[in-house]
């Protein structure tokens, strides 16, 4: 199962990537995110784990596997037979930016998952991507 979205920003890349990769913050201005907080102590970056607490979802821990400072970076969380996937990447267009959110589930349960959660884990990834969008143009 993979979800996508894009959308333009009228913000700078610097200001987009700000929002994105202040995770911890991301609570304060996405409804989908209840807590987002680092576990392992250590400045955001390749490694890092975070834990993550969304409405009608399980908490998670996610693991950052790659990590580009300013354009991108993805993380990784398994639990119950389903690994997920997440990219956040940021790129200019012109004088502003586009952003790009994947979510995608692998594994032997990601079909069943997918099917029972499919439309709300599509419904969030667009409410994040709006709201990071709304954030950095308001910063920016």
């Amino acid at each position: 199962m993979q979800w996508m979205t894009r959308v333009d920003v009228e913000a700078s890349p610097e200001a987009l990537w700000k929002v994105v990769a202040d995770v911890e913050r991301w609570p304060e201005f996405v409804v989908t995110m209840r807590r987002v907080e680092r576990i392992d102590g250590k400045e955001l970056g390749l490694g890092s784990l975070v834990r993550i607490a969304q409405p009608r979802m399980p908490a998670l821990t996610w693991r950052i596997t790659s990590w580009t400072p300013g354009r991108s970076f993805t993380w990784q969380s398994t639990s119950g037979g389903v690994t997920t996937t997440g990219t956040h990447v940021v790129a200019p267009r012109g004088r502003f930016s586009v952003m790009t959110l994947n979510l995608g589930q692998s594994g032997f349960a990601a079909p069943l998952v997918g099917l029972l959660t499919g439309r709300q884990t599509r419904r969030y990834v667009e409410i994040e991507a709006a709201s990071m969008k709304s954030r950095a143009e308001g910063l920016g």
